[in-house]
């Protein structure tokens, strides 16, 4: 009957959540693993991320494979053991904060402004990697890389609303979800 149950959960479980969760668990038993996702941010050296990506995405479909590769990626670079919370918006805030101001400071206003204006899965996917290397240096808590995968697999207009919100404070409920 156990079984039976996590079977269940498992099936209940979005294609996203399955993957960061099979993504962290590995990169914690596994430094190599680890290291082969990190060279995913790589266009260079990507291809050795091929093999874990493979049985997720099409290979072949850029725009299906980069969110997965940076997320991975991101994961194996943070060595985080669980799934944030944090926003990719509120992370940028967070990031930049300074100690007693309530202002945003203008880094993390560019560098929100900067997402904002990508036109693509690709060149959101090329200029988020070095975002997130900067939330994870600076930051003990993790993003929420269950929602960011979500957000650059259906990237667009209502990615960038989210993050723009999330970067302001101004998403109290967190209502219907990108690809949903």
């Amino acid at each position: 009957m156990m079984e039976q149950d996590q079977q269940a959960l498992v099936k209940m479980k979005s294609k996203e959540q399955q993957f960061v969760q099979f993504i962290i668990e590995r990169c914690m038993q596994d430094k190599g693993f680890a290291a082969r996702l990190r060279r995913a941010d790589n266009p260079a050296t990507e291809y050795q991320s091929w093999e874990i990506l493979g049985p997720w995405v099409d290979l072949e479909d850029r725009y299906q494979r980069l969110p997965y590769a940076t997320i991975a990626a991101a994961i194996g670079r943070a060595k985080v053991d669980t799934n944030g919370k944090l926003s990719l918006g509120k992370a940028i805030a967070d990031a930049y904060a300074e100690k007693g101001s309530t202002q945003y400071s203008d880094q993390a206003k560019a560098r929100l402004r900067r997402l904002l204006t990508c036109d693509s899965v690709e060149e959101v996917c090329r200029v988020i990697r070095p975002v997130l290397a900067l939330i994870d240096s600076k930051l003990g808590h993790p993003l929420d890389y269950v929602k960011l995968l979500r957000e650059l697999r259906y990237f667009g207009e209502k990615s960038k609303i989210h993050w723009a919100q999330d970067f302001y404070g101004q998403r109290a409920k967190e209502g219907q979800e990108i690809g949903e």
